[in-house]
């Protein structure tokens, strides 16, 4: 077996790309050309359409273009959403510039926009101003994107069902998908998708795979569901190619932007291969979580910045290794957060931030100690509203932490506004809503409340329980699935419930613990 390399060994880890940045001693370059705008930093090279602002191609590591060069140009790094009208059908939308601007430019930094206007006299179109920008730092193995969504009072009403970032990757080099330690293999092509090679389950997404180009794969499901993150655990995943050894990978260093709290999942990557950066989703939840506007009613709301990351290593490394490396990273842009360049006024840096900490009680009349520490409590900060109310929040921004072990907790980097504090404890029912809210959140003052309490309801003493009240399915037993409907990856997992979508009519029975009273 192969001895993995440190980070240290990798082409382009964070601090060797640093390094090889310093030794070519070169400024970033941005060449204008009549349809594409070209950034590059010597490291990696960004070329993308212009007034669009579709990502056409991406070199880096020996690798002309890591996007597919089959697709058409609009169809490789692009922004999309999906809207609707009140009571109308659903839009998918690629959204498309109609002028280009450089905003910042210095040896160091480029930070291009391409902004596309709603028209309020034609009436047609996704009532949004979109500013879409990308930046490429000087030592950076890799570019950020960010967007900025304005409407202005008086535009019509309609619904933002989803948004996100996707990229679709070079199908002939990228072939092994990691999410996480133990969620990470060889995946199908996507021509074993196709009906000569698969048969489609109940639902769109999910192929069974007859006749795959890889025969390891016959009689697997492939669903990108099965590939699902919880928001707190999304920061980094990707793909990388075998020859030569590059690594694409999309970090996210906070999940403010996107809806839904800690909990709520959304898509990662899939077979495609297929990248992407969820802001907004209804997944697992549906239409309700789909911010509706009303007439005339103003927003505004940024989006990332995000990384794509790319990173490299020589022929032969194991793929865990750049795994390994992108977590690296990841932590990295987490502690860099909020990132000090971005050149709009709208992504408040360091300074014009606060926090909020405190200590969660909890209090119970029918158990003994009657009030104790709610360790490892989630709490969040989120638009003001009724408990619960976070979990279908979409047109704010969250900030959320989990307290320690005694109940102490600190939500950092919190923008200016009025927020109303969320939260609930593992193990213990109910939702918590600060009463003494909304705390008003100023620029750069730092927020204690001190001991703060929550009673959890109670009707009388238990009884009997089944299960731990801690929004997961665990403690409950998950039988074996029907071995026509698997994948291969998680049938010696803990998460052997994301086998269980409706590939066919299927009644479950959850076996639950023996009960004593």
């Amino acid at each position: 077996m192969m001895q993995e390399l440190k980070d240290d060994q990798l082409l382009h880890s964070a601090d060797e790309a640093q390094f090889t940045s310093r030794r070519i001693g070169t400024d970033i370059s941005l060449n204008e050309l009549p349809d594409y705008v070209v950034m590059n930093n010597d490291i990696v090279q960004v070329t993308i359409s212009k007034p669009g602002g579709i990502v056409t191609g991406v070199k880096y590591g020996g690798i002309d273009n890591l996007l597919e060069y089959n697709n058409t140009e609009t169809n490789r790094g692009y922004w999309d959403m999906n809207w609707s009208q009140n009571g109308g059908k659903d839009n998918f939308y690629v959204v498309s510039g109609t002028s280009f601007n450089v905003v910042y430019k210095d040896a160091d930094r480029v930070e291009v926009s391409f902004v596309r206007l709603y028209d309020p006299k034609s009436g047609s179109g996704v009532p949004l101003n979109i500013d879409k920008r990308f930046v490429l730092l000087q030592e950076s193995s890799g570019f950020y994107s960010y967007g900025i969504y304005e409407r202005l009072s008086g535009w019509p009403a309609f619904h933002l069902n989803q948004t996100r970032i996707t990229f679709k990757l070079s199908n002939d080099k990228f072939h092994y998908m990691a999410i996480a330690d133990d969620r990470q293999r060889l995946m199908p092509r996507p021509e074993d998708l196709m009906p000569d090679r698969s048969q489609q389950l109940t639902y769109p997404g999910a192929h069974l795979l007859t006749n795959p180009i890889e025969p390891d794969f016959t009689g697997e499901v492939d669903d990108k569901y099965q590939y699902s993150m919880e928001n707190k655990e999304l920061k980094v995943h990707g793909w990388v190619s075998a020859d030569p050894m590059v690594g694409f990978w999309i970090i996210s260093p906070s999940a403010e932007f996107r809806n839904g709290g800690p909990m709520k999942q959304n898509l990662t990557s899939h077979v495609g291969p297929t990248c992407l950066s969820m802001f907004h989703s209804a997944h697992y939840a549906g239409f309700e979580l789909c911010p509706g506007f009303e007439e005339g009613e103003a927003w505004k709301k940024v989006f990332g910045p995000v990384f794509i990351y790319l990173n490299s290593a020589p022929t032969g490394t194991p793929y865990p290794t750049l795994w390994q490396n992108a977590q690296a990273q990841a932590k990295t842009e987490r502690k860099a957060w909020p990132y000090s360049w971005p050149a709009s006024a709208d992504f408040p840096k360091a300074g014009q931030r606060s926090s909020v900490c405190g200590r969660l009680l909890v209090s119970d009349l029918f158990q003994a100690p009657y009030t104790w520490a709610g360790k490892c409590a989630f709490l969040g900060l989120a638009t003001p509203g009724e408990t619960g109310s976070w979990q279908t929040e979409s047109k704010g921004y969250q900030f959320w932490t989990q307290a320690d072990a005694n109940a102490n907790f600190c939500i950092k980097n919190v923008r200016a506004g009025k927020y109303d504090l969320y939260g609930w404890v593992p193990g213990v029912v109910g939702d918590y809503k600060f009463k003494n809210g909304p705390i008003n959140i100023q620029p750069g003052v730092m927020i204690s409340l001190g001991d703060i309490h929550y009673s959890s309801p109670r009707d009388g003493p238990t009884v009997w329980e089944i299960g731990v009240p801690n929004r997961t399915a665990n403690g409950f037993f998950v039988p074996d699935p029907n071995p026509k409907y698997v994948n291969k990856l998680y049938l010696n997992s803990s998460r052997k419930q994301v086998l269980y979508p409706c590939y066919k009519a299927l009644q479950l029975t959850l076996i639950p613990p023996p009960i004593t009273f």
